[in-house]
């Protein structure tokens, strides 16, 4: 799976571009070559083009078979799947779904609860999977994109960024490499982003998560790994829908 959204949408962490230096920044691809390259690379893929250049793109190929890919979109929601879920027949329920709902129809339908009407932190709606799994999903409406891991991580997802500064998500850690060089990382398990409010953890909603960087014998960065710091604290836990506005979350030092 893939998706690469433009900067002002898809607002990565500044961490992620703490190694764009000049060598680094040309290791990476524009958002067009990128596209190009997955075509070549996942003959298969179907695209879904949105605005501005933005895209999503999902393929069967190479895949896992204890960690299926799956897309829906519904609803000018559109969201990529890997992986599966324990206790679907309970979501399906709570989320008044058929049998047929697959785990992408489950998500759209939990996002939807959550922005319309879920006054109650998004970490609490993450916690309720049971399995293992990682999704990408983007409200075309609102411009939000909305990514998550579990918490164990047994389910591939690298982000990183493209030449501009666009936001790039994957589960092929070779593809994102080529396409990002440096400037990719892991997205980091039981952790929980949306693009207008930002990272966190769904175990450690009231710690702030950061991105380390790590540096080579010659003092350039070549990584960044993002970590809970127990350290640093929110005021509160970020909410999302009608009864709060998790844009305005700050932090404790």
């Amino acid at each position: 799976m893939l998706a690469v959204f433009e900067q002002s949408i898809g607002k990565p962490p500044s961490e992620l571009s703490v190694a764009q230096t000049g060598r680094q920044k040309k290791e990476a691809r524009t958002k067009e070559e990128i596209e190009e390259s997955f075509k070549s690379w996942k003959p298969d893929s179907t695209f879904y083009h949105l605005s501005n250049g933005n895209f999503m793109a999902f393929s069967h190929g190479n895949e896992n078979p204890f960690h299926p890919r799956s897309i829906v979109v519904m609803d000018d929601i559109f969201c990529i799947f890997s992986g599966g879920l324990d206790n679907t027949f309970d979501l399906r329920k709570y989320y008044g779904l058929s049998r047929q709902a697959t785990e992408a129809m489950i998500m759209v339908e939990a996002y939807k609860v959550l922005r319309d009407r879920a006054p109650y932190p998004p970490d609490q709606v993450i916690k309720e999977l049971e399995g293992k799994f990682a999704f990408i999903l983007f409200d075309s409406k609102a411009s939000t994109l909305f990514l998550a891991r579990d918490r164990d991580g047994s389910v591939p997802l690298h982000w990183g960024t493209a030449t501009d500064g666009s936001l790039v998500c994957s589960d092929d850690s070779e593809f994102i490499q080529a396409s990002c060089g440096k400037l990719y990382t892991p997205f980091p398990p039981g952790c929980i982003f949306i693009s207008d409010t930002g990272l966190i953890s769904f175990d450690h909603p009231m710690h702030k998560v950061k991105g380390i960087a790590r540096e080579d014998d010659e003092g350039n960065v070549n990584a960044v790994i993002f970590q809970v710091d127990l350290y640093t604290k929110l005021h509160s836990i970020p909410r999302r829908g009608s009864a709060a506005n998790w844009a305005g979350a700050t932090t404790v030092e």
